[in-house]
């Protein structure tokens, strides 16, 4: 047989059968005084056998180690592995199909927010939300959720979208307050009011505290898309939240 012969006849490509030569796993075969290679027979069940072991998902280096083992020790083992490493990508596969049924409810129900896909509670918490009305600070709150819901690992982000739920009820009346400090100086009265807004529908599991200006990082990244007076009323209303929360632990160890 020629090479496009037994290439046919076991189902592979004349390239495929040049791969295997050149990486070892398939003799040369003797050729003809014209040059041209004459398989055999047992080529052609060597490189069927070739075929199986590769269709089962066994890389080329796997495959060698199987053929040089007479006892077939090696393909048990190697077998196992591939079983093994399948049942790993089935879990995988079933957790990331179980995380898209959601996602493609919502798509299908035309439900699926701008910023999506998104995790499950980041879903739940946009919907909470509704629909608000024309403002900038909205817009920059839902990148910075979206980014958050990315970046968070899953367990803290479950968490932080929980507590986020809380702000909910407040979001146009707060979104409105930000909105109007984009063009005031820090020092303007209406930075303290919108920060004791916000600071009172925060939970005090958002007391935290803040790196300062120009330290880098994901806070950086979030104050330097505001205006002034909006990242002073943040940062106060953060500063407010761990006040709170550091009154309450004293008067709680006080009654103790």
């Amino acid at each position: 047989m020629r090479i496009g012969e037994i290439a046919a006849l076991v189902g592979v490509t004349p390239r495929a059968v040049r791969h295997y030569h050149q990486s070892g796993l398939l003799p040369e075969p003797e050729r003809r005084a014209n040059g041209y290679r004459e398989y055999g027979v047992r080529d052609a069940v060597l490189l069927a056998r070739i075929r199986r072991l590769t269709e089962l998902g066994l890389g080329l280096d796997e495959v060698r180690d199987v053929l040089a083992d007479d006892e077939g020790r090696g393909l048990v083992e190697v077998l196992e592995e591939l079983a093994d490493d399948l049942a790993r990508q089935e879990a995988v596969i079933r957790e990331r199909r179980e995380r898209l049924a959601p996602l493609l409810a919502e798509a299908r129900a035309g439900r699926l927010p701008a910023e999506g896909p998104v995790s499950p509670e980041l879903a739940a918490l946009l919907a909470g939300l509704g629909e608000l009305p024309e403002s900038p600070m909205a817009a920059k709150d839902r990148e910075i959720l979206a980014l958050l819901d990315t970046v968070v690992p899953e367990a803290e982000r479950a968490r932080l979208m929980e507590l986020m739920h809380g702000a909910a009820g407040s979001a146009r009346e707060l979104y409105a307050l930000l909105d109007a400090l984009a063009d005031v100086e820090v020092d303007d009265p209406r930075v303290e009011e919108a920060a004791r807004a916000l600071a009172a529908v925060l939970p005090d599991e958002m007391a935290v505290e803040l790196p300062p200006e120009g330290a880098g990082g994901l806070a950086d990244t979030f104050f330097a898309d505001l205006a002034p007076a909006q990242s002073a009323a943040v940062r106060r209303a953060v500063g407010l939240v761990t006040e709170r929360r550091t009154e309450r632990t004293g008067r709680g160890e006080a009654g103790r």
